[in-house]
């Protein structure tokens, strides 16, 4: 892109945004659904230094009554736990860094995968040739959801619950259904 002095400055984002079933892109088609899913995280900042400082103190705590029992090397033990405990905290932490992108056009579905690392994996399916399979546990329901095309399943919604991925098959379910029965045209 550019505006005849060189390249235009575009801010990086995390993923396309989509605003009132649009693409941002002029040229694209109107979408009939668009979900963006992410690992949940059910631990906030707040929470984190809430468990690391209790931890801390009860660690350090115990530390000091083996220091005045004659057992100092407890002490930095004590203290290898609670480092390894925030690096663990950090490394969930980073995981949520991964999302899935699903978008339902007239005549495509994509599906975009990023990892936490950044690595990003795209398919662009028919969604004429397209349909959801579903593996259901008769106890806990829905615990796997595929688009099938063409002999092939691409495994979504790995991090939603399976009530959570219940709703998101329904949608999509309908999307595509709506994607197969082609555009409809009012006259004004």
């Amino acid at each position: 892109m550019t505006d005849g002095n060189g390249p235009a400055h575009v801010p990086e984002e995390r993923s396309p945004v989509f605003r009132e079933g649009h693409a941002l892109d002029e040229s694209s088609e109107p979408a009939l659904f668009s979900a963006l899913i992410t690992p949940h995280r059910s631990l906030g900042r707040t929470g984190f230094l809430a468990v690391m400082l209790a931890i801390g103190g009860i660690s350090f705590g115990t530390g000091v009554m083996f220091v005045i029992m004659g057992a100092w090397p407890v002490m930095g033990f004590l203290g290898l736990d609670v480092l390894l405990v925030y690096w663990a905290f950090r490394a969930n932490y980073r995981a949520a860094a991964a999302f899935e992108e699903v978008t339902v056009t007239a005549s495509e579905l994509k599906v975009r995968k990023v990892s936490h690392r950044g690595e990003v994996a795209e398919w662009t399916l028919n969604p004429l040739w397209v349909r959801l399979d579903r593996e259901v546990h008769e106890e806990f329901g829905l615990t796997k959801l595929f688009l099938v095309s063409r002999g092939r399943r691409l495994p979504i919604a790995g991090y939603l619950s399976p009530g959570e991925k219940e709703d998101f098959a329904t949608a999509l379910a309908e999307a595509i259904g709506t994607a197969k029965r082609g555009p409809t045209r009012t006259l004004i």
